[in-house]
């Protein structure tokens, strides 16, 4: 049974090697996926890491995303950058993993204003109405906008770091999030009471 290489052994590779390994790859070399996996495991937990905060879930990140490129090798393009390939996956996958919890931490404080009341079945479906709302709201989002919104309330990464993150100004970082928010307190007025702040 094949399993995933170890990343004890941490390797240097140029650009030509890059490419080399990755038509290695394309032709179902093993021993070139392993130096890939060596090559840039470290690389792309940390990368992982600075977004989700959790060294265990980012190392399952990257595990997934060598994983996937073991079984789209054949369809890999040609021109495809190899460290860019494994970067932005890498990337998308750990954003994907933020926003998947996103919906629970920032509908929680609307969900706790509700006076503690016995659950009833109008009350879940003002609930589950919030819910759809809120996921809808944050979905419509511009996807740079959503971007920097996840990472700072999900999240919690301060403005410096969502600029690190995303390669962008801090300057943006703070006029995305106003327009996120903006758009966020027209879009669940019904439900905040007047004085509420996302």
């Amino acid at each position: 049974m094949w399993v995933l290489p170890t990343a004890a052994t941490p390797y240097s590779l140029d650009r030509l090697d890059n490419n080399e390994l990755f038509d290695r790859l394309r032709q179902g070399d093993e021993t070139a996926f392993d130096e890939i996996f060596r090559a840039w495991y470290a690389s792309l937990v940390r990368l992982a890491e600075s977004i989700t905060r959790s060294r265990a879930v980012s190392e399952e990140i990257v595990q997934d995303v060598m994983l996937e490129l073991w079984r789209r090798r054949e369809s890999l393009a040609r021109d495809t950058s190899p460290q860019a390939y494994l970067f932005q996956s890498t990337r998308n996958r750990a954003l994907n993993h933020v926003r998947h919890e996103r919906v629970e931490r920032t509908a929680k404080p609307f969900l706790n204003t509700r006076s503690e009341i016995e659950p009833s079945a109008p009350s879940e479906l003002v609930e589950d109405e919030i819910d759809v709302a809120l996921r809808t709201a944050i979905s419509e989002l511009p996807e740079r906008c959503r971007e920097v919104f996840e990472l700072s309330r999900t999240h919690g990464l301060k403005y410096s770091e969502i600029a690190n993150v995303l390669g962008i100004s801090v300057k943006t970082v703070e006029a995305q999030m106003g327009k996120a928010l903006r758009s966020l307190r027209v879009k669940l007025a019904r439900w905040l009471p007047e004085s509420e702040n996302l």
